[in-house]
């Protein structure tokens, strides 16, 4: 084998989990206890975007692991933030810039303030937590989906998604006021 060859492949092997969709690349989205690095308080939510996972931290360096959907490129959100609303079978209105980017898709939307209503067929599924910070809504939230697809995927405008059962499950664990760090 050639050294060229072989830094090559071995460049490739260490790119491929980042180029593969995570549901190939051995990523498993059900709720699980695992264990994390010292220095995250309890309470706290730590979600990873390139790995498609959310932790909320159960004990010192114990957390429950979610699966997550993320932001599409360029519209990730990072940074520190608190869960200031949440809601249970939120409504939902897409954004002005979301009507903006992409304006056939949200017709119904255009001139109005118009909202869908919670329930089933809304885009944020069965429970919402909303992100601020410095006590304003960043229009980012931590939400369910009608889309489970889209779990282990790079696929939002910008919000977490989370299976609904799973959003369920954090909802009634996470008080108003915790501490949401994404990286």
């Amino acid at each position: 084998m050639y050294r060229r060859t072989f830094i090559a492949g071995t460049v490739a092997a260490a790119a491929l989990p980042q180029v593969l969709p995570a549901a190939t690349a051995g990523f498993d989205p059900t709720p699980q206890e695992v264990k994390i690095k010292k220095g995250y308080q309890p309470g706290q939510l730590l979600i990873l975007p390139r790995s498609y996972y959310l932790y909320y931290v159960t004990s010192p360096r114990t957390a429950m692991r979610y699966g997550v959907g993320v932001g599409k490129a360029g519209l990730e959100f990072t940074g520190t933030a608190t869960i200031a609303v949440k809601k249970e079978w939120p409504t939902w209105r897409p954004t002005d810039e979301m009507i903006e980017r992409d304006p056939s898709a949200y017709t119904r939307f255009i001139g109005n303030t118009d909202a869908q209503p919670g329930g089933p067929k809304n885009p944020l599924g069965a429970r919402a937590l909303y992100l601020f910070q410095n006590g304003k809504n960043t229009y980012y939230a931590i939400h369910g989906t009608i889309a489970p697809n889209s779990i282990g995927r790079n696929v939002s405008s910008g919000c977490i998604r989370m299976l609904n059962e799973h959003v369920i499950d954090l909802y009634q664990r996470v008080p108003i006021g915790t501490v949401v760090t994404v990286l």
